[in-house]
């Protein structure tokens, strides 16, 4: 299960008439640790906006996120309750879950929300409101780390040697 992380940042940045305006943005990273986040919130935005802070980052308990096709950059979150049997209690329970998708407008979200649950399990969709993430970034594996490093034991000398070649008094006997 993915770990989202949502990071605030704030910037200066001037309009079209030379004004200097504070903007404030988040943003929300699939990361496995605050520091993983942190550094992947530098990482991807050192290149859009080179001066920055980072004011904040949460983690955001999201049970799933819908990336849709539909170019849109409004993200939703949704609160879905699953209506579930307890055996023990008989009794019926509410089981809450949270869910991002991207869409145009509510209704949008709502469609696409309904299609992704499906008619399978007895459902409540109890809350879906706009939130002001602007950009949803899932973790990627870097390939390039998994090389392994070269090792190089051709110029590899014993302690001993090296310590005879800096000082030869000071060297201790091996």
């Amino acid at each position: 299960m993915a770990t989202w992380f949502q990071a605030k940042i704030k910037f200066v940045q001037e309009d079209e008439k030379g004004v200097a305006r504070n903007i404030n943005q988040v943003y929300l990273f699939d990361a496995v640790s605050y520091t993983d986040a942190e550094a992947r919130a530098y990482q991807h935005l050192a290149a859009e906006v080179p001066d920055f802070q980072l004011t904040g980052l949460n983690k955001m308990k999201l049970n799933e996120v819908y990336f849709e096709e539909n170019s849109s950059e409004i993200w939703f979150k949704c609160k879905v309750s699953y209506i579930v049997f307890d055996e023990k209690t008989q009794r019926e329970k509410k089981v809450p879950y949270a869910f991002l998708l991207n869409a145009h407008t509510i209704k949008d979200a709502y469609t696409i929300l309904e299609s992704k649950l499906g008619t399978v399990q007895d459902y409540i969709i109890t809350d879906i409101g706009a939130t002001k993430i602007l950009d949803v970034i899932p973790y990627e594996e870097d390939n390039d780390l998994e090389e392994p490093v070269p090792v190089v034991t051709e110029r590899m000398k014993p302690l001993a040697e090296v310590m005879k070649t800096l000082d030869p008094d000071t060297a201790p006997d091996a």
